[in-house]
């Protein structure tokens, strides 16, 4: 029954700890974006400071940033997540939308690094590429 108990107890503590891994993503972070790369010229859309939202829910997660359609993806496993705008979205440039892919981690100390990209198009048909290295900190409470 010892060695029972024991391994009861080790199985609890990993669900727990599981479940408790698939939440740390989630989260408000202020974060600064750095132009990685981009085929635009002149680059359409320009990001320096700024907050990210990160959402869990039963279907996986959503991530918001201010003036980017709402990007939705999977499960984060480990940290790592990614998520995507299922088809191209009106942008603030007139006659360019985008679709946005986000792809990256939060550690557990609750710093996020990832990449964004924006695959531009102009009436249907693709028109350049622009992305960023976003880099920040989980800001104090989740709730608003």
């Amino acid at each position: 029954t010892r060695m029972r108990t024991t391994l009861l107890a080790g199985v609890i503590l990993l669900v727990t700890a599981s479940s408790a891994f698939a939440q740390d993503v989630a989260g408000t972070f202020e974060v600064k974006f750095d132009e990685a790369g981009s085929t635009c010229s002149p680059p359409p859309v320009t990001y320096t400071r700024g907050k990210l939202v990160i959402e869990d829910n039963k279907q996986g997660i959503t991530v918001n940033i201010e003036t980017v359609p709402q990007m939705v993806g999977g499960r984060a496993k480990k940290g790592s997540f990614k998520a995507t705008t299922s088809t191209p979205k009106a942008t603030t440039v007139g006659g360019l939308d985008a679709k946005y892919t986000i792809s990256g981690r939060v550690d557990e100390s609750g710093v996020i690094a990832v990449v964004l990209v924006a695959e531009y198009q102009a009436n249907k048909k693709p028109y350049c590429v622009q992305s960023w290295n976003i880099s920040g900190i989980r800001s104090g409470s989740t709730k608003k």
